[in-house]
């Protein structure tokens, strides 16, 4: 006996990230902007940290915009806000992807450094600050690139949920249709 729900069991429902959607998308501003801005954040701080001429590897204490920084971190903050800048230049799926898996791994390296404090092996000198700091820009780039891409509310105009949905979309596309069709060959009312 073949079900309603039959047709989900084959074909599991697929979660992936990088279904196609056109890149002029208005859901692409949202993915650029969130790269562009936590971008140019990373990108100002690395900066800063180069300019005030911290050692490479130094665990002294210094600090940028209250955050503690050294050499190593300030190049790593450059180069993660380049390849944000990347992202938000081609826009579209890339640019959510990319400040997805970049907010997976600020949340990890938040917890990585956490466990990190007050050992030999702080090479990035963080302290709690950053440690915090890498989580709020972690769930700040996940919230951008998942930004109208998940979620059970998505609308069914939304080209994700079609992407997800295409049998469903199709019939909903079909009804419309009929419905366009239908108020066309009214007559008029007196």
């Amino acid at each position: 006996m073949v079900t309603h729900a039959a047709p989900h069991m084959r074909r599991p429902v697929g979660a992936r990230l990088d279904e196609h959607l056109p890149v002029d998308h208005k859901l692409s501003k949202v993915y650029r902007v969130g790269a562009g801005l936590t971008g140019l954040l990373l990108v100002v701080f690395g900066v800063l940290g180069l300019v005030h001429r911290i050692g490479f590897f130094d665990t002294g204490g210094d600090t940028v915009l209250a955050l503690n920084t050294n050499g190593a971190l300030s190049v790593l903050s450059i180069c993660i806000g380049a390849l944000l800048f990347y992202g938000m230049v081609v826009g579209g799926n890339f640019a959510s992807t990319l400040n997805i898996a970049l907010g997976l791994l600020f949340i990890a390296s938040g917890f990585v450094n956490l466990a990190l404090l007050d050992t030999g092996l702080n090479f990035l000198a963080f302290h709690i600050p950053n440690v915090l700091f890498s989580f709020v820009v972690g769930v700040m780039l996940m919230w951008f690139g998942m930004y109208g891409r998940v979620g059970a509310g998505l609308s069914h105009d939304n080209p994700y949920w079609r992407a997800r949905h295409p049998e469903q979309a199709a019939r909903e596309d079909r009804a419309a249709a009929r419905r366009a069709l239908g108020t066309r060959r009214m007559p008029p009312h007196p």
